[in-house]
């Protein structure tokens, strides 16, 4: 069984310079809250919980009209929480992606599309091993035309069945986002080889590049 907490404490208390949290939290690249920053024009903001981060964040960076993808924590209570503290369960915060995309290139109904697709939202709190309310699967809407496509896709996917059961996927106003420690950032790309990433984030990349194709970036 490989599991991911496991993983993340063996790193952050490695001592070297690239991962090392400086004690003054305002330094260490982590905790910036996010509100209700106005955007430019047709640049739209997604933020959702789907199980770990780290295969939201490899996903959603090679979706054609993404301009940027970073992992936090959201729709807790804590400020300025560490992952340390979102992994007690107390705090109520979720690991959370949050995506910025060009709304004439790829739209939220796409973005949502592929959430559903890469995470399982069939079973409350959990997502294989990763167990908890901070694996939980929710869609913090920032707007009503937001918060319409999600209920209205959620409605059709629980109708069909399409993933076998009834989604829990929570519906919830955005209320904060917390970005997390830099070595969560792009984790994916930067740690290929762990297990964790081989056996459990891998798969669900490789599914997610499948079933999206016709969406991905092209590759230089």
């Amino acid at each position: 069984m490989i599991l991911k907490s496991l993983i993340v404490a063996s790193i952050a208390s490695l001592s070297i310079a690239f991962i090392a949290k400086p004690k003054d939290a305002n330094l260490a690249q982590m905790g910036t809250i996010e509100t209700h920053i106005p955007q430019p024009k047709n640049t739209e903001v997604a933020t959702l919980a789907g199980g770990c981060f780290w295969k939201m964040d490899a996903s959603y960076q090679q979706l054609k009209g993404v301009t940027k993808v970073e992992v936090g924590y959201a729709g807790g209570t804590k400020v300025n929480p560490t992952y340390e503290d979102v992994s007690t369960r107390t705090t109520g915060h979720a690991e959370t992606v949050q995506v910025t995309f060009d709304s004439t290139i790829i739209s939220y109904h796409d973005i949502l599309e592929v959430y559903w697709e890469i995470h399982d939202a069939t079973v409350l709190n959990q997502e294989g091993n990763d167990r908890g309310n901070d694996y939980r699967s929710a869609v913090f809407y920032r707007s009503e035309s937001q918060k319409q496509e999600a209920e209205t896709l959620l409605a059709s996917l629980n109708k069909t069945l399409k993933y076998g059961r009834p989604l829990v996927t929570a519906i919830e106003p955005f209320k904060n986002f917390y970005k997390a420690e830099q070595y969560h950032q792009n984790y994916y790309n930067q740690h290929p080889n762990e297990p964790y990433t081989q056996n459990v984030v891998r798969k669900k990349v490789e599914h997610f590049e499948q079933v999206f194709k016709s969406k991905l970036k092209s590759r230089s």
